[in-house]
């Protein structure tokens, strides 16, 4: 689970952009007919290391997507991004979603497919191999992307905890 010293505490001087995940219409039948109601999935992210995600539910899809980017502010974490890419290799899993995110060279873009894409573009990474094995229900490949990135732990962290210059940690 994501640790608490990775949230982030005010949201007041950042500048968030929010993506729109996925749309889930739901029916409920009733006695005058057929209700319907929706449900969205919103990433909002800095594009600079910092990424949240929210779900709202609404009778109506702008007011569900607004519930769900106000969720989504509430829940920021802060990633480490190095160079574009992240630090190393990391595998999570959420419901049936199993996710799979690899550090990749520069130039190499964000290959990845939709859910996952939204939240790696979201937090800003340039460069990413990532695959998503298992479900594919949006909602828990979204929370899956994040268990992983939220797992990540900065180059400067390790080598700190190691007692290591940072380039001794990439050499290994």
């Amino acid at each position: 689970m994501i640790g608490v010293y990775n949230r982030v505490k005010s949201t007041s001087d950042l500048e968030l952009k929010d993506r729109l995940v996925a749309i889930n219409r739901v029916t409920k039948v009733t006695k005058g007919g057929r209700t319907f109601s929706f449900a969205a999935i919103v990433v909002v992210g800095n594009e600079d290391g910092i990424v949240g995600w929210g779900l709202g539910k609404a009778g109506e899809v702008t007011t569900a997507i607004a519930k769900a980017v106000e969720s989504a502010k509430k829940n920021l974490i802060r990633i480490p991004v190095h160079k574009g890419t992240i630090p190393h290799e990391q595998l999570a899993k959420f419901g049936g979603a199993k996710v799979l995110i690899k550090p990749a060279s520069h130039g190499t873009g964000v290959k990845a497919g939709g859910a996952m894409r939204a939240v790696l573009e979201s937090v800003g990474i340039t460069d990413v191999l990532a695959k998503s094995k298992g479900s594919s229900n949006p909602h828990n490949l979204v929370k899956a992307t994040i268990a992983a990135l939220g797992e990540l732990r900065s180059p400067f962290t390790v080598a700190q905890n190691r007692g290591v210059s940072v380039e001794k940690v990439f050499r290994g």
